[in-house]
């Protein structure tokens, strides 16, 4: 039977219902797209390792005989149950072999039976003298033949795939091996021909096919470094399909019509001169500037507000805001947390008073009193609100503005890409301003935002003094409550943060029962308040207002502080269990002190043996107080998806392209891309192979294409 990339997966030999269901959740349904789930690493299973140079702790693979035993014997472990033992051997010497659960092999292995065996030797831990393979994969090879030239397993070199539920990666090579055999060889290219005669890229039928089953030639080294030509081809497919979605979306922008702002009349700067409540720094002034530029045009403003915590970049969308508001039309500002709008909406109130703009807030399960809420909703729905903030509340249907002239969406990796698209849509064709306080590496911003104009704040206010971070072992507590109270004797305030609500079985100190021993122990003459997710809005507003106004002298908290709390007067932070946080987390929740005149410290309680990424978590957050630099030790840790929160809000995830690792061939696709999408001549040809592409990619350019 010829096999065609429509042919669904779960009619292919060795697939089968159970594993078609755990193909298909993988979005893997046809054999398109099997063919490109790609591995991750390769193995040289050509050359073998005569027994005699085995190094201990080094993969190695080894064509032998079994020796002796009839075969191998199978013994009952107390924790591994029924452990299959063989012993093999070549012309330098012997090795043993363990099988756990392999009960199977007992009959199939006989005396002379020549095989190849591949994985990891070691030294055996109750014979030392003695080196064996546990679990090694094997192939059986016949009497008076090398190993089989078809095997995916020997004799070649091996592509090693992430495992899919119960289906491993040697059952993956198996079912792709099976699919290659009887394939038509028949694979659409969208990639422009032009382009890939100027970078010699293969095809894609070829570029798949080597990338799946790699020649006996080709070097471990640069496969395994993703530089083979094949792959190149591959990354660079997957970075320019996704920015040519970003070029066309952009060049719509701005074709779209939009509102024009009136920024430079003297009535305009009045009004950002009432509002300001100080000197701006260079970068702020800049960042305006680029704003103004953008709001002056007639298409909507599409950008992208990027800075370290405390570096102004609320003031900055505020100064926007009035140019907006005072051009008459309205603004909306969505914040991811209850707790941030709150902080925002205070903030606009305090800076719009002197302007007297109407400010309102939006969020769910406030304004429980019907009459209120109907009243707020109509002074957003008349344009008497000039200035609404609100969490996702803000995107629902009774939500009606009369000019929505400007949408700002704070910390917008916390949003879906949808949420965001309902809320421009409650206004026509709205200016967009997106703001992060988590530094992105260019790389990153090209990638996820790559449709958005970027500007960034890279300078903190004047007077702020970086945050000394120290870090200390559980023992020193006394220590760190002494510090505290010195701290509150000279008039500031201090959080105290636990990663969880209650106890639980990871035997984690817990805020609740944490809250009682400092309040009641620990600081019996202090006043110690507790916030945490589970609070009712009101009690989280009311303790966040006592700690506000010097009322509380320590705030017990979880991560629900991490953003839109700004109390300057709070000048220590000690997190407990902090090799439990992420880092990114721990630089959010590091940045909610520092924010006054005073020297601040945040004192980070772990043990000292911690090890691994937690260690190097926080030796960096000791190291620097620099987000940037932050942002690149937490990419580099956690990868794009898991440091955007991307996995879960559904924006841009390569199959097999990775931003940072790929970053050259990222910027050589973002200039092919934007460079076809201007060509008029092109437009055409570019919306017809778009239109060729799979559901896969046609969902990733749907999403690129949202505001």
């Amino acid at each position: 039977m010829t096999i065609t990339l429509a042919n669904p997966v779960k009619y292919l030999k060795g697939v089968g219902p159970q594993r078609a269901a755990a193909l298909e959740e993988r979005g893997l349904a046809t054999v398109g797209d099997l063919l490109s789930y790609l591995p991750f690493r390769y193995e040289d299973r050509i050359r073998f390792t005569p027994i005699a140079e085995i190094i201990p702790g080094q993969v190695h693979t080894v064509l032998a005989e079994v020796t002796g035993g009839g075969g191998g014997t199978v013994r009952f472990a107390r924790s591994r149950g029924p452990v299959f033992h063989v012993t093999v051997r070549d012309a330098s010497g012997m090795l043993h072999a363990r099988f756990f659960h392999g009960a199977y092999l007992q009959g199939r292995l006989k005396e002379g039976q020549r095989l190849v065996l591949h994985g990891k030797a070691e030294v055996d831990a109750y014979r030392p003298g003695r080196i064996e393979m546990v679990n090694p994969q094997i192939e059986l090879v016949g009497a008076g033949e090398q190993a089989s030239g078809d095997s995916t397993e020997v004799g070649r070199i091996v592509p090693v795939y992430e495992a899919i539920g119960s289906i491993s990666s040697r059952m993956l090579r198996r079912i792709i091996y099976g699919v290659l055999t009887q394939f038509d060889g028949s694979v659409p290219d969208a990639l422009p021909e032009e382009i890939r005669q100027r970078y010699r890229f293969p095809t894609r039928r070829e570029a798949l096919l080597y990338a799946h089953f790699p020649p006996k030639d080709e070097s471990l080294e640069l496969l395994n470094g993703f530089r083979s030509p094949a792959q190149l081809r591959l990354i660079f497919e997957e970075f320019f399909y996704y920015q040519l979605a970003l070029a066309l979306r952009r060049r719509n922008e701005r074709r779209e019509a939009g509102m024009a702002m009136r920024v430079r009349e003297e009535k305009i700067r009045a009004a950002l001169k009432r509002i300001l409540p100080f000197k701006p720094t260079a970068a702020q002034k800049r960042v305006l500037g680029e704003i103004a530029g953008d709001l002056a045009q007639p298409h909507p403003m599409h950008r992208l507000l990027e800075g370290d915590v405390g570096s102004g970049k609320t003031i900055v969308a505020l100064e926007a805001a009035a140019i907006v508001i005072e051009n008459g039309c309205q603004v909306a500002l969505m914040a991811p947390t209850e707790i941030l709008a709150a902080q925002h909406y205070l903030s606009a109130r305090r800076i719009f008073a002197p302007a007297g703009y109407g400010v309102e807030l939006i969020v769910s399960g406030r304004g429980r009193k019907r009459a209120e809420r109907e009243a707020t909703l109509g002074r957003i729905e008349s344009g008497e609100a000039q200035f609404v903030v609100g969490t996702h509340a803000l995107i629902e249907d009774p939500v009606k503005f009369r000019r929505l002239g400007l949408v700002i969406v704070d910390e917008q990796h916390r949003f879906g890409v949808l949420q965001r698209k309902r809320l421009i849509e409650k206004g026509a064709s709205p200016h967009v301003l997106v703001m992060t306080a988590t530094p992105i590496p260019r790389t990153l911003a090209l990638t996820l935002y790559g449709d958005l104009d970027l500007s960034v704040i890279d300078e903190m206010p004047p007077g702020r003094t970086p945050v000394e971070t120290r870090w200390t072992a559980d023992a020193q507590l006394p220590g760190v409550w002494e510090f505290l109270r010195r701290e509150i004797g000279q008039g500031r305030q201090a959080f105290v943060i636990y990663p969880v609500i209650e106890e639980s079985k990871q035997e984690l100190k817990a805020a609740t029962a944490e809250y009682e021993r400092l309040a009641s122990a620990v600081f019996p003459n202090l006043r110690v308040g507790l916030l945490h997710g589970r609070l009712k809005n009101e009690e989280k507003d009311a303790v966040m207002e006592q700690f506000r106004r010097g009322e509380l002298h320590i705030l017990v908290a979880t991560t629900v502080v991490e953003v839109g709390v700004d109390v300057p007067n709070a000048t220590v932070m000690v997190i407990e269990h902090a090799g439990r946080f992420g880092l990114a987390q721990l630089h959010q929740l590091r940045g909610r002190i520092g924010r006054g005149q005073e020297k601040s410290y945040c004192i980070l309680v772990a043990p000292k043996t911690i090890t691994g990424e937690a260690r190097e978590r926080l030796e960096a957050m000791v190291a620097t107080s620099n987000g940037f630099e932050i942002a690149e030790r937490d990419l580099k840790q956690r990868g794009p998806g898991e440091f955007f929160g991307t996995r879960q809000h559904g924006d841009a995830a390569f199959s097999f392209a990775q931003p940072l690792r790929d970053h050259e061939l990222l910027e050589l696709a973002r200039r092919e891309a934007f460079a076809l999408a201007e060509n008029p001549q092109r437009a055409d040809d570019v919306a017809a192979r778009l239109a060729s592409l799979n559901p896969a990619w046609q969902k990733r350019y749907q999403l690129a294409s949202v505001g």
